[in-house]
């Protein structure tokens, strides 16, 4: 009996050392130091093309990218016939979504801003502000403002809602898609509303295969039409709104949302949010309406987790995901992706992979149980390196792609 009681005893002192508030070390929060020009990413050197005049200026600018650039344009390239993955149904959705994401890009913005009436575009309506302030309900406290937009973006299908002041390094120096390629980014606004989105788990999973991709694009039409309605929204209230939406923004959406407290940057350069893990996406609107900041979302745990976990960097097919620390960079400290052969392997595979995202344990289905060991994470240090082990008995410390639901073969 006496060895029973002990070992009840050890029991009983191991779960309560599991589920003591011990958070565990703090890192130092990853602040961007330099901004960063939208040229220089992957989705804008892949638009440029062999006889365009900004093709020749941007490799006067960036020649050392000139060799890493055109091995990803001797692949396939995403969404083609020719890429490891090609599924007909699966790639002409995706591109349907696309296309219908970029329906959206002439509501961005006001033309003129306050000056110009509320008409079909919903610029801002030409009420001066004393007589705005006269109507009956017109008064916008930033807390009732701030819960109505929250509340109208999760009505429409946003996960989560979070609201930050804008700051320097949030925004582009300059543009580098459409349109926008080589205009210096100027935006004014004082506040950013950001809004995530769930991607589904059972089309997650499947990633590299062409599902992933599938799903990735309509997401990005979910959040670029929450987005774009939130916006207008502001816009007949009498307030400015800018989106930022897929292959449109000014913005870094990932650093936003960080500071707008819905996650953490994590190994994968990705916003690890509480509930899903990097299994989101992400739309910004900025604005000069009053509101109501929320907490920046500085989480030691997920940085923590992320350190020990390197899930991410096994299982990357193109070793573009590093296993060490963090380091510094002009982004500020963090892990930085190798991106040229990240995105090299997408025009091989003509999906975004989303490899990465799939074997994420922050990612598992959102239930009672994965929402416990969620908790457990944040909680808890010694938990949190459990829940790693755990994960990789019972998942796999290399998990295999999920397989491709019938209806999409």
């Amino acid at each position: 009996m006496t060895i029973f009681y002990m070992a009840l005893i050890i029991t009983a002192a191991i779960l309560l050392l599991l589920f003591l508030p011990l958070k565990g070390r703090k890192y130092e929060p990853g602040i961007p130091q330099k901004n960063r020009d939208e040229r220089d990413t992957m989705f804008s050197r892949n638009e440029i093309k062999p006889g365009e005049n900004r093709f020749d200026e941007y490799y006067k600018m960036r020649p050392e990218n000139r060799e890493k650039d055109d091995f990803f344009r001797s692949k396939p390239g995403l969404l083609s016939p020719g890429a490891a993955y090609y599924n007909r149904y699966a790639f002409a959705s995706a591109e349907a979504s696309f296309e219908a994401v970029k329906t959206f890009f002439p509501l961005r913005e006001e033309a003129g801003g306050r000056e110009q009436g509320a008409g079909e575009n919903g610029h801002p309506s030409q009420i001066p502000d004393q007589v705005r302030d006269d109507r009956p309900g017109s008064h916008d406290t930033s807390e009732k403002l701030s819960g109505f937009i929250k509340h109208w973006a999760r009505k429409m299908g946003g996960h989560s809602v979070g609201i930050t002041e804008m700051h320097d390094y949030h925004f582009y120096t300059f543009g580098g898609r459409g349109d926008r390629y080589g205009k210096k980014v100027e935006n004014n606004h004082k506040y950013g509303i950001v809004i995530t989105v769930e991607m589904d788990h059972e089309l997650t999973s499947t990633g590299p295969q062409a599902p992933a991709v599938m799903e990735s694009a309509q997401q990005y039409l979910k959040s670029g039409m929450i987005a774009t309605q939130i916006a207008l929204t502001l816009r007949k209230l009498g307030y400015e709104g800018t989106t930022h939406i897929d292959a449109n923004y000014d913005v870094i959406c990932p650093l936003v949302a960080r500071d707008a407290g819905l996650g953490e940057i994590g190994r994968m350069g990705l916003l690890m949010t509480p509930k899903l893990g990097p299994r989101a996406r992400i739309a910004v609107v900025t604005t000069d309406a009053p509101l109501l900041c929320d907490k920046p979302g500085y989480d030691n745990t997920v940085i923590d987790f992320c350190m020990i976990c390197k899930k991410c960097a096994r299982v990357c097919p193109s070793s573009s995901i590093p296993y060490g620390g963090r380091e510094s960079h002009p982004g500020g400290l963090r892990w930085q992706i190798n991106q040229e052969s990240c995105f090299t392997y997408w025009c091989q595979a003509g999906t975004d992979c989303g490899r990465c995202m799939a074997v994420c344990p922050y990612s598992h289905k959102s239930n009672a149980f994965h929402n416990f060991i969620r908790w457990g994470i944040r909680n808890n240090f010694i938990f949190r390196r459990l829940a790693i082990k755990l994960d990789d008995l019972f998942y796999g410390s290399r998990p295999d792609p999920g397989k491709i639901p019938g209806w999409i073969r």
